[in-house]
C-alpha cells in the first residue's frame, strides 16, 4: 500500500502535469489534525480548473494515479445529477487500497465550494485563488449544549417511531421494522448520550455517525452494541423493548442533570403500549 506521503506527492505531481489545474486543496479527516489516523481515510482532494468539461470528457489522467478497483462518478448518476456544471466528483478505490475522492471545481464556483468546505487546507495555489480560506479548525462538527426544545422534539421523535417499530415487528416486517428501530430511534438515543457527554465535557466532535462518541461516553458503549442484533423478528423486539428501556433512563437522568422537561408520561405510555403487543404477538 501506497504510504500517505507517496500519495499526497501523487496527487500534487498529478496536478502540476496539468497546466489548467490552477489550485489544489484537501478537505475531510486528512486535513483535521485531531482525527485518528489510519489507512482507510480517503484522500479528499479539490482540484480547481477553469473549465471541467475536458476533464471529464478525457479520463485518461486519471490513470496516472494507479490502477483502479472501483469508479463511481455520483454527479451523472441518476437523480443524483449535478446540472451546476461547476463540480464534478471522481471517487475512486485503488488496487492498494487506497482511496482518493478528487473534485473539479470550476474557479467561477470556488465560493458556492468553500460554503460547503468547513474544513479545508489548500495544497497548492500560485493564483491565490484560495486565499480567504480560513484556518481549519474541527469547532464546525462540535456538537453543543442541547436545549428544551430539541430535547423534547428527540423525546418525541423516538416514541413516536417506536410504535411503528411495534407495527412491523407485529405484522412479521423485519425489514421495515429494523429501519426504522436503527436509523431513527437508535440514531435519537445516540443524539441524546452526545448531549449528555456534551454536558459532562463541554462542546466535542462525536463524529461522523457518532463514531467517536464513545470515546467521551466509554461506560455506555458496551449496552449501545447489545441493541444492534435485529436478525430475527423476536431480537428485533428484544432490542426495541431494551432500546426503550435504555432512552428513558438516560432521558430521565439528563432531564435532571440539565433541569429539563421530561415527556415521563407519555414514555412510559409507550413502554406499556410495546409490552402490550409484544405479549400478544408471542401467544
Amino acid at each position: 500500500m501506497r504510504s500517505a506521503t507517496e500519495m499526497m506527492d501523487l496527487i500534487l505531481e498529478t496536478a502540476q502535469k496539468l497546466p489548467e489545474v490552477k489550485a489544489v486543496a484537501m478537505s475531510g479527516s486528512r486535513a483535521n489534525k485531531s482525527i485518528p489516523k489510519d489507512n482507510f481515510q480517503d484522500f479528499d482532494i479539490t482540484y480547481i480548473v477553469d473549465d471541467i468539461d475536458p476533464f471529464i470528457k478525457n479520463r485518461q489522467w486519471l490513470d496516472k494515479l494507479g490502477k483502479r478497483l472501483i469508479m463511481q462518478t455520483p454527479d451523472e448518476m441518476g437523480l443524483r445529477a449535478n446540472k451546476a456544471e461547476e463540480k464534478f466528483t471522481f471517487l475512486m478505490l485503488f488496487e492498494d487500497g487506497n482511496r482518493i475522492d478528487l473534485t473539479l471545481c470550476s474557479t467561477s464556483g470556488i465560493h458556492p465550494w468553500l460554503a460547503n468546505e468547513p474544513v479545508l487546507k489548500v495544497l497548492s495555489d500560485p493564483y491565490h485563488l484560495l486565499t480567504d480560506v480560513p484556518d481549519v479548525s474541527e469547532k464546525v462538527y462540535q456538537i453543543f449544549p442541547a436545549t428544551q426544545t430539541a430535547f423534547a422534539e428527540c423525546c418525541n421523535e423516538f416514541w413516536w417511531v417506536s410504535t411503528y417499530v411495534v407495527k412491523g415487528l407485529v405484522r412479521g416486517e423485519l425489514l421495515y421494522a429494523s429501519d426504522h428501530l436503527y436509523t431513527i430511534c437508535q440514531k435519537e438515543l445516540l443524539r441524546l448520550l452526545s448531549w449528555e457527554a456534551v454536558l459532562q465535557k463541554g462542546p466535542l466532535n462525536p463524529g461522523k455517525n457518532y463514531k467517536y462518541l464513545f470515546n467521551f461516553l466509554p461506560l455506555k458503549q458496551a449496552p449501545f452494541e447489545k441493541l444492534l442484533n435485529f436478525s430475527s423478528i423476536n431480537l428485533c423486539w428484544q432490542s426495541l423493548l431494551a432500546t426503550q428501556d435504555f432512552f428513558h433512563s438516560e432521558a430521565q437522568n439528563f432531564a435532571q442533570a440539565a433541569g429539563f422537561d421530561y415527556m415521563n408520561t407519555v414514555a412510559e405510555n409507550i413502554m406499556d403500549y410495546t409490552q402490550e403487543h409484544y405479549k400478544a404477538a408471542q401467544s
